[in-house]
């Protein structure tokens, strides 16, 4: 009786570096190398060179010289500034915490000191901006401005970033918990049952995400405090869609779907939020895509929650919940067509004898 003999391992480096060097071993080398690139050049670019484009301004002044100083500020080089005028300093104020503009400039016609209505809790960046370019339009005129925050950041939010924070750990609790789940029952759900449950599962890691970030941001760092159960919704929200989002791309494209939430969510999403630099100080490519991501939407949504009483936050909403909705449907959907596939395919069976 004879026996097999065990396939035994090459020796030598040259063939060890020939079984090790596989066609798929090489392919996720290379999609790392893109992934990292590519994740320098979005940050890069986005970062780099912060330059103003169309902050909104309200300008209050008296007729005469109204329509002058609006034109003045709309033909600035580089169209830093959109100016609309406003009827009266109220009306200023009202519009800069619905966060319809960013600031409103007061003309005193009567002496030669201005003032410069803003909140920095929408983003300190963009409020410093608009401060420096009014003061160097007034120092042109030999005028002054004055700068008054009418909502600056809670003392625990330090420059404002904590939305910003928030919601990059909510984001990236939401697909690395799904990816990890995918890991450990393969990318791909086997069935449409077992689909259901790794959602279940991450809807109910949803919401303990939500309500630990909340007490985090909330009673330990007294960051944003004063409104812990809408951002323990949100959390929710955040880290479902995310979570989701992840289910759907890994079940569509197995292990690059899990790139593809990288690329997505960190490399595209994270640079565009307005986190770190507001909208108007970013680049059109950036500038354009970032309130159609989730940590954009995201941080739109925590920022004018906590700050400005939810004012703002109707597209921010919208967006979270398509991405939660749509990864959900592409779950279903894949899964579904896959099996019904599979079944299709499988051979009839013999008839009984």
């Amino acid at each position: 009786m004879s026996h097999a003999r065990p396939e035994t391992p090459p020796h030598g480096f040259g063939p060890e570096l020939r079984d090790a060097i596989t066609l798929r071993a090489f392919a996720l080398v290379l999609g790392g190398l893109v992934v990292q690139l590519a994740f320098i050049v979005s940050y890069l670019g986005a970062f780099h060179s912060p330059t103003p484009h169309r902050i909104p301004v309200a300008v209050v002044a008296a007729d005469q010289a109204r329509a002058q100083i609006v034109a003045k500020l709309n033909t600035l080089s580089g169209d830093p500034v959109k100016a609309t005028p406003v009827a009266d300093e109220a009306t200023a104020r009202r519009q800069i915490l619905d966060r319809t503009v960013d600031a409103g400039f007061l003309y005193n016609a009567t002496g030669t000191s201005d003032t410069l209505l803003v909140a920095s809790a929408g983003g300190p960046s963009v409020s410093q901006t608009a401060a420096q370019i009014a003061q160097d339009l007034e120092q042109t005129q030999q005028r002054q401005v004055t700068v008054t925050d009418l909502r600056p950041p809670n003392k625990g939010d330090g420059r404002g970033m904590t939305s910003f924070y928030l919601v990059v750990g909510w984001v990236i609790g939401g697909y690395l918990t799904a990816t990890i789940l995918g890991m450990a029952g393969g990318a791909r759900p086997a069935n449409r049952h077992r689909t259901l449950i790794r959602l279940g599962v991450l809807a109910l890691y949803a919401v303990v995400s939500g309500i630990a970030g909340a007490v985090i941001v909330g009673p330990v760092f007294n960051a944003l405090s004063g409104r812990f159960w809408p951002l323990a919704g949100i959390g929710a929200l955040v880290v479902f869609a995310a979570a989701a989002t992840a289910v759907g791309l890994q079940t569509l494209f197995g292990l690059l779907g899990t790139g593809l939430c990288i690329i997505l969510f960190v490399v595209l999403g994270n640079p565009s939020s307005g986190g770190v630099y507001p909208d108007a100080l970013l680049p059109t490519f950036w500038r354009v895509i970032g309130q159609a991501i989730p940590p954009g939407a995201g941080t739109t949504l925590v920022r004018n929650t906590v700050y400005f009483h939810g004012h703002d936050t109707t597209h921010a909403w919208w967006v979270l919940g398509a991405y939660a909705v749509g990864g959900v449907l592409v779950s279903l959907i894949v899964v579904l067509w896959t099996g019904r596939r599979s079944r299709g395919t499988e051979p009839a069976p013999l008839p009984a004898v």
